[in-house]
């Protein structure tokens, strides 16, 4: 079991999507998969295995949100530790080759929007920043090569 640490606003976001997906999702699916039953001979029906096959993805999606909230830990940010980098940590860095500054927050896989400078720990970024204190330079191993960045600031 893998324990997924999350913000109470992600925790919330998630169950209510999942909410969504369970009720209103499954019931469009169900409308689908009857729609194309009526257009007659299912067994050369693409309509109908397509709904199918949708309905099967939906299950799986659902199954799958359900298992992360079930090893969902909460985590109150207002007790974290911002001498070292963790979950939920807002960590300034500057790539050491470049000089570019990024700013990142830490977030749990089911969290993680790069849009919104929310990356996840699990990516290889986030496991070489984790346990860094400023000051420190983290190395990061890409696909491109290993590249370096320095802790500039860790906040929340």
């Amino acid at each position: 079991m893998s324990v997924s640490y999350m913000t109470q606003e992600g925790y919330d976001k998630l169950k209510n999507e999942l909410d969504y997906l369970k009720t209103t999702g499954r019931q469009e699916a169900a409308a689908a998969i009857a729609e194309a039953r009526e257009k007659g001979d299912l067994s050369e029906n693409a309509e109908y295995d397509a709904a199918k096959d949708a309905q099967g993805l939906l299950e799986a999606k659902i199954n799958g949100m359900e298992k992360a909230m079930s090893n969902a830990r909460i985590i109150d940010e207002s007790q974290l530790d911002t001498s070292r980098v963790t979950v939920l940590s807002k960590v300034k860095i500057k790539n050491t080759a470049t000089g570019k500054e990024f700013e990142y927050k830490l977030v749990s896989e089911t969290e993680a929007n790069i849009r919104e400078g929310k990356i996840s720990v699990n990516s290889p970024i986030g496991q070489g920043l984790l346990g860094k204190e400023v000051g420190e330079i983290a190395e990061v191993t890409t696909p491109r090569g290993t590249m370096k960045f320095e802790i500039l600031s860790i906040g929340i």
